[in-house]
């Protein structure tokens, strides 16, 4: 149980792995918050068990991607009390079930497309069944992500990112938020899996992973891309990949087109450094951390509007605790305690019924299902930091 319970967390702690009555209060005066933050956990995940299809999935989406019934079992897996991974109930096996269905004779886990995206996310829950009879699909599921590096490509600033890596395409065009997904699943193999990967000879080519994440930094000291932003306002945030930015372009004073920096890449970007062991003070990260900080909002997804808001409250809280960051001391000299205020507007915007969505579609977040999963997983997070 400790074991399972630790790895459930594995995504806000990538040190080593915590047993369950090391998650108490680290300040009484955060008790009564604590408990609130468990209410609308047990209100969000009653309302996803209330959402679960019959065939065990959780997407109404066509095609019926495992990703969108793996990231509802991560949330109850990751409840704080740890009381859904004890005999796990008929409903999530229903959802594994589900999951495993999926599987594809290349160790894929996907439906149609979207193959590494899929397998990344389908691998984070499995880790978790508690059924020995998944460890060859886990292994399988393994291999297929670390196969999806992209190495040689005619465009050499993606080699070492990973894509969607749709069916059909091999490596599919890389991206940071793929490459996230990709290398969470893969920390989180290589933590319950410690020998697995020296035995096999097979494992992520991870410093290539961490030049491709430092090319798609706005940092020209590290990244001399052409497409770099000098602009203060950008420095040392994250686009979606070299040269392409879904904040959008701008003009630097020298007639150089620039790319933008925003909130859910830097986040992603924050995270993949992390699960890569960089380290800490490495300038690649601390100027990460400087661009979030200048940035912090809850308001918005910073560059994007509410386009993805809440992907970005949800990567906000696994990179700010992950990272080790309680307080954030902000541009105008202000400190403020993240969790607190994230775990404060969480509770603010959850729906009567449990649910959270957004009035923005984008990136599916009118879909209820996957933006509270979102949700309870982020305040997961912090009812552990409180």
């Amino acid at each position: 149980m400790k074991l399972l319970f630790a790895l459930a967390l594995f995504s806000i702690a990538t040190s080593p792995l915590f047993a369950v009555d090391e998650i108490i209060p680290r300040d009484e005066r955060n008790l009564s918050l604590r408990n609130e933050v468990q209410l609308a956990i047990d209100k969000g995940l009653a309302f996803l068990k209330a959402r679960q299809k019959a065939d065990g999935s959780w997407s109404a989406a066509e095609p019926n991607h495992p990703a969108l019934t793996a990231l509802p079992l991560l949330a109850f897996q990751r409840e704080p009390t740890g009381r859904y991974l004890e005999g796990q109930p008929e409903f999530m096996q229903k959802g594994y079930a589900f999951i495993r269905s999926k599987a594809q004779p290349n160790g894929g886990i996907y439906s149609r497309g979207l193959a590494n995206y899929n397998t990344s996310l389908a691998l984070l829950a499995l880790l978790n069944s508690g059924n020995a009879n998944d460890e060859a699909l886990i292994e399988t599921a393994h291999r297929f992500i670390v196969g999806q590096q992209a190495r040689a490509l005619p465009d050499p600033s993606l080699d070492g990112g990973i894509g969607y890596g749709p069916a059909g395409t091999e490596h599919g065009h890389p991206d940071l938020d793929n490459t996230l997904v990709a290398l969470e699943a893969l920390r989180a193999y290589k933590i319950t899996h410690p020998s697995a990967e020296a035995a096999a000879g097979k494992d992520l080519n991870w410093s290539a992973a961490i030049e491709f994440i430092s090319r798609c930094q706005n940092l020209p000291e590290t990244n001399k891309e052409p497409w770099v932003s000098t602009a203060p306002a950008d420095r040392g945030g994250f686009v979606y990949f070299p040269g392409d930015s879904k904040a959008g372009k701008t003009t630097l004073p020298d007639g150089r087109v620039a790319y933008r920096s925003y909130g859910t890449m830097t986040y992603a970007g924050l995270l993949s450094y992390i699960y890569a062991d960089l380290k800490k003070d490495d300038p690649r990260v601390t100027s990460a951390v400087d661009w979030l900080t200048h940035n912090y909002t809850l308001d918005e997804n910073p560059g994007l509007q509410h386009a993805g808001l809440y992907y970005y409250y949800h990567l906000m809280s696994k990179g700010l605790a992950a990272a080790g960051l309680k307080e954030l001391k902000l541009a105008d000299g202000r400190k403020i305690n993240w969790e607190k205020e994230l775990g404060l507007k969480l509770i603010d915007i959850q729906n009567s019924d449990g649910s959270w969505v957004n009035d923005t579609g984008r990136w599916m977040e009118k879909d209820p299902v996957l933006v509270t999963s979102y949700c309870v997983m982020a305040l997961e997070i912090i009812y552990g930091e409180l």
